[in-house]
């Protein structure tokens, strides 16, 4: 994953958390779900992104 990739990935989940603790403050369960589900989607992204590793065809981490 590139540091942007990465950088994206971590914004989105601090979005989504600060969404997530709007929410459970002010009573919003709407925000609470939404703010949930930023975090788990940014999550899944960057964890999908760390296993496929971007190797090349010898098994090695490729120059990108």
């Amino acid at each position: 994953m590139s540091i942007w990739g990465r950088a994206k990935a971590k914004a989105e989940e601090l979005l989504g958390r600060a969404e997530q603790v709007y929410g459970e403050s002010h009573g919003d369960a709407a925000a609470t779900v939404a703010g949930e589900a930023h975090v788990m989607e940014a999550e899944a992204e960057e964890e999908a992104e760390r296993a496929a590793g971007h190797r090349d065809e010898g098994g090695l981490p490729s120059s990108r």
